[in-house]
């Protein structure tokens, strides 16, 4: 006999999607690599995975968050989001006429569908007149229903192995393979591979992965992060060879 089981609020899972709006049946988002060719938005050097969700923590859109509550594992499911629950409604006090004359003492040429920040915002070029340039700060997926196909994979529920994916989540180019993880009743040693220690921003990466556990594993009171750095081998028929090339050099002399 088969039992289903069931998402609950705190669960950590993996869930694969596909995600289009509603109104065009654009494919905006997907963690299937095919999909993401066929959908024309496939990104090179992306990690096309199941995602990992901490349900109800707001690490995905709240329509999104509340719809897992209850749907169970390896069941596909079909969730729709309205835009309230999604990107917010359109908001036309948000779409402004900007001097062309700006852009240009910027050296930049505004066309429409270029996205580009203004005064720190993203925002979307609609159209360019003679003078005037209007750009639209909404959210690009304002006002739009969207379209979730979904499967829950798997739920996490070993200490260890929820220390693994908030690390992958963290950083998810290093090798969990590599990662050594000892994780006692309050204590966790992370050693990370040495590839790891020049990655752009791997030590906020590393605050962020020490504040994940400490707020999942509140019982975790001691984290440590350890960096070993191995002294690279040389074989003994490269030292033979440089020393005969010395030899050599030494003799022309």
């Amino acid at each position: 006999m088969n039992i289903s089981v069931s998402i609950q609020k705190g669960d950590f899972i993996l869930v694969e999607y596909i995600t289009k709006v509603k109104e065009t049946g654009e494919v905006f988002d997907t963690t299937s690599g095919e999909e993401a060719k066929k959908g024309g938005i496939f990104k090179e050097n992306t990690a096309y995975e199941p995602m990992l969700i901490a349900v109800g923590e707001g690490w995905v859109l709240k329509g999104l968050d509340d719809s897992l509550v209850g749907l169970e594992v390896g069941k596909p499911t079909t969730v729709e989001i309205l835009p309230e629950q999604g990107f917010g409604p359109r908001d036309p006090n948000k779409i402004r006429l900007i001097p062309l004359r700006r852009f240009r003492g910027q050296k930049v040429t505004p066309y429409p569908g270029a996205q580009l920040e203004i005064d720190g915002k993203l925002a979307v070029v609609r159209a360019v007149g003679a003078g005037r340039v209007q750009v639209d700060f909404n959210p690009p997926l304002a006002g739009k229903t969207l379209i979730y196909d979904l499967t829950i994979k798997d739920i996490i529920k070993n200490k260890t192995d929820k220390i693994k994916a908030l690390i992958h989540r963290r950083i998810p180019t290093v090798d969990l393979q590599k990662v050594k993880l000892r994780a006692a009743e309050k204590r966790v040693s992370i050693e990370l591979p040495e590839e790891a220690f020049y990655l752009e921003g791997v030590q906020f990466a590393k605050r962020g992965i020490a504040a994940d556990i400490q707020k999942f594993l509140p019982e975790i009171e001691n984290i440590v992060f350890t960096e070993t750095y191995q002294k690279e081998k040389t074989t003994p028929s490269t030292d033979a060879a440089s020393q005969e090339e010395e030899d050599a050099q030494k003799d022309t002399e």
